[in-house]
């Protein structure tokens, strides 16, 4: 594979850009701010800056919905400027490797190719490997082995359930439930107990605090719009009151787990029994969650410090090892 490689892992919320020549991972907002209906202003974290404060002549938006390309054009442009930026230019001629999830269709699958194939970017090669299995590879998991593995990533829109062996997946399912939804939670259960109107960006601060807040004793500081004056207020929010409305969310993950591990054959049950499960994701970093996925389902869960990356980082090691992981990508 050529030197100037790139592992591209495209979530709702972030796009994350891993650079074969520089050896280095690049995270930013998968969001692109348009002006007037035609011109870009501002893309990844710039844009998320504007998001929820920009006038009404500019839209700012995610291309992508549920894991899947919803405005391709948009992404075509996103991808370009984020490549263009890494490399000063010099992205021609270059081998992508994309994961995808795994419930896509293949018109769905073709649209991931076609993002580079139709831009101009004129790549040497498209492959795409599934999401599950780069995200096992990232967390050091050996996925062509005969040992069972189940592997929950908890994402922005929703949470994939994978069951993995020999290099493939034996069973996946995939819940619309995601750090997305927790925002929403969050955003509901603060207007019913503050009587307080707070935006997305507020509630996801406020779900990444739970855990230091419950540890310091301390409430969280919120600003928002009082739902009856209309005016802005500052809001302490008992942290206890954020964690028990998400509670509802944990046991549907906790439930899908169980009904998946149900119908999983016996060995590889037995495997991931000795092993656990393991839970990644940027929506797995929320406090309890994975605690409530160990109570109800009494098995070990095993998290990475490095959740919201294990896909990227499993995508470096599929470019870096192209030989060895040759089987489990496919060029579209």
């Amino acid at each position: 594979m050529a030197n100037n490689a790139f592992g591209i892992d495209l979530g709702t919320s972030k796009i994350c850009i891993y650079n074969h020549e520089k050896k280095r991972v690049f995270v930013e907002r998968n969001m692109i701010a348009i002006e007037n209906k035609k011109n870009v202003i501002a893309y990844g974290d710039s844009a998320y800056e504007m998001f929820e404060k920009a006038p009404d002549n500019i839209v700012v938006s995610m291309p992508l919905n549920n894991g899947v390309i919803s405005d391709i054009n948009n992404m075509q442009d996103l991808l370009r400027l984020f490549i263009s930026e890494i490399t000063k230019g010099n992205y021609k001629n270059s081998d992508y490797v994309m994961s995808i999830p795994h419930d896509v269709t293949d018109v769905e699958r073709r649209a991931f190719g076609e993002l580079i194939e139709d831009s101009s970017m004129k790549a040497h090669s498209v492959s795409v490997v599934e999401k599950s299995i780069a995200c096992a590879i990232g967390l050091n998991i050996d996925v062509k082995s005969s040992q069972g593995v189940m592997i929950v990533d908890v994402g922005y829109n929703t949470t994939e359930i994978s069951i993995l062996s020999f290099g493939g997946i034996v069973k996946s399912k995939l819940v619309k439930i995601g750090g997305n939804k927790f925002d929403d939670i969050i955003k509901a259960t603060v207007r019913k107990e503050y009587n307080l109107h707070i935006g997305s960006k507020s509630a996801e601060a406020l779900k990444m605090q739970i855990a230091d807040l419950k540890r310091s004793g301390e409430k969280g500081v919120v600003y928002g719009r009082n739902v009856a004056s209309g005016l802005p207020v500052e809001c302490m929010v008992d942290p206890i009151v954020l964690e028990n409305c998400l509670r509802e969310s944990f046991l549907q993950i906790t439930d899908n787990v169980k009904e998946l591990l149900e119908s999983t054959p016996p060995e590889i049950g037995a495997n991931i029994y000795k092993q656990g499960i393991y839970i990644t994701g940027g929506g797995s970093l929320v406090s309890n969650l994975c605690q409530n996925v160990a109570n109800g389902t009494g098995l070990k869960v095993n998290t990475s410090d490095s959740a919201e990356n294990s896909v990227i980082f499993g995508l470096a090691e599929i470019i870096r090892n192209n030989k060895k992981y040759k089987n489990l990508t496919f060029e579209v």
